[in-house]
């Protein structure tokens, strides 16, 4: 049972894509439960990241960029971040202190006008700023909406995290605490491997490959004897073309993506891996709804 005045809830972090939402999320929580690079619309799934302190449990929603879907994924991606606002007890819009007045963020706030939740305006990358550009940020905005709060900080460096988890202690309800002390996701294992290869994709490949591509973990099976995990991990991708270019010449390309991925997860882990990974083709996956919900991709109105 937990004490009296504890305080619990959800956070959503949204934002147009690429504004590091992602990173602000590990920032906060502590730990990598986000894969995170420079690429727009990196985040695909609702990322869920628990932050445990003495009297209260902030559970944060990381969210994809809200943008103009090009598929049915982007569908998905968009329906899965603007539904988020309706069931969370603070949002938290965060938009890049490096690119002020984005055409995006006039498209955020336009969708924020109808939530009746506090909403609270992080002006993130302030450490790539100098700080009179921060202050002319927080006078362009702040009256574009009643926001409870506007934050400047930085993922990288935690100017005003300390501040931010304070202010959002505040505004949540008394409750319980939703998930074990111990907890930082609810995502399984398998999640967080097939989101950490995809990352080191997103890292290697260009052009059109990064966005095509979906990872799949098929196998993940203890194997004490050999005191490891052996994952099978499938990477998807929509033509041939892509296929060749992720395995590379004499398969290069593939195995640098694995190594990258296995020295990650096996200190996120805490154990050793034995991960084969392969790449097989699903031509135009990305709008094909079955699929998406086969893949665990959420279709919410």
């Amino acid at each position: 049972m937990e004490e009296t005045g504890f305080r619990s809830g959800f956070a959503a972090l949204i934002g147009r894509p690429n504004v590091g939402k992602s990173t602000l999320l590990n920032a906060l929580v502590g730990h990598k439960v986000a894969i995170t690079s420079h690429r727009p619309q990196t985040t695909r799934n609702r990322i869920r990241g628990v932050l445990n302190l003495e009297n209260a449990q902030v559970v944060f929603i990381d969210t994809p960029g809200l943008h103009k879907p090009k598929h049915a994924l982007g569908e998905m991606m968009v329906k899965a971040a603007e539904s988020t606002l309706r069931e969370v007890d603070a949002v938290l819009a965060v938009m890049d202190a490096t690119e002020p007045d984005h055409p995006g963020d006039a498209h955020v706030l336009e969708r924020l006008k109808a939530v009746d939740t506090p909403v609270m305006l992080l002006i993130n990358k302030v450490d790539a700023v100098p700080k009179p550009s921060v202050l002319e940020i927080i006078a362009a905005y702040k009256d574009r909406l009643p926001f409870h709060a506007i934050l400047p900080v930085s993922a990288l460096d935690g100017t005003n995290l300390d501040a931010l988890k304070a202010e959002l202690v505040q505004v949540l309800p008394e409750g319980p605490r939703y998930y074990p002390e111990g907890m930082i996701t609810d995502h399984p294992e398998s999640f967080l491997i097939a989101e950490i290869i995809r990352e080191k994709v997103l890292l290697l490949t260009r052009e059109e490959v990064p966005h095509s591509v979906m990872v799949e973990v098929e196998q993940l099976v203890p194997r004490q004897e050999k005191n490891l995990v052996y994952v099978h991990a499938v990477i998807y991708t929509e033509r041939e073309s892509q296929k060749a270019i992720l395995i590379g010449k004499g398969g290069q390309m593939l195995k640098q993506v694995g190594q990258l991925a296995r020295q990650e997860l096996e200190i996120l882990l805490g154990t050793r891996l034995f991960l084969e990974l392969w790449v097989k083709v699903k031509r135009d996956w990305r709008n094909h709804p079955g699929l998406l919900r086969q893949w665990g991709f959420e279709d919410r109105g």
